[in-house]
């Protein structure tokens, strides 16, 4: 599997890579992110949301799990850290393959209910205000999207 790594030296130049990201999604995009408390996922997030034309403040679901925002697309930001077993209840199929953007903060821990096809975003904290954000496309869509990022 390709990756592409980009390198952010503060969370405005993270903020401004999704912004760019966002402006190229559509609806059913699925976009799963990964890394440590405080590494920048919900920044991350936060720049979709603008790029999506999201004018609410976006802010880390935690404690309620999925927030919806409306934009030039919807945006479902999940953050499933606190999930228990009970997750087979919320119907995530439904924001999937929804007419938005689906978020997914966390998404190894529902690795099984999670499509097929999907882009994979890590960002992994390399000094204080420095990121290295890495993206694994699976899929086609996702392939051709990280190409057009990148080119």
């Amino acid at each position: 599997m390709k990756s592409y790594e980009y390198e952010t030296h503060s969370s405005e130049e993270t903020e401004s890579f999704a912004i760019k990201l966002a402006q190229l999604l559509q609806p059913r995009d699925v976009i799963t992110l990964e890394g440590d408390l405080g590494a920048g996922k919900t920044t991350f997030t936060k720049g979709l949301a603008k790029g999506l034309k999201i004018s609410k403040t976006v802010n880390s679901p935690t404690f309620t799990i999925i927030k919806e925002y409306q934009g030039r697309l919807p945006l479902y930001h999940m953050d499933v850290y606190r999930l228990d077993d009970s997750y087979e209840d919320l119907g995530f199929d439904e924001y999937f393959e929804g007419s938005g953007v689906t978020v997914v903060e966390w998404a190894h821990l529902i690795e099984e209910q999670l499509p097929a096809s999907l882009l994979t975003i890590s960002i992994q904290r390399i000094g204080d205000t420095s990121r290295k954000i890495v993206l694994k496309p699976l899929g086609e869509r996702y392939e051709t999207l990280c190409e057009e990022i990148f080119k």
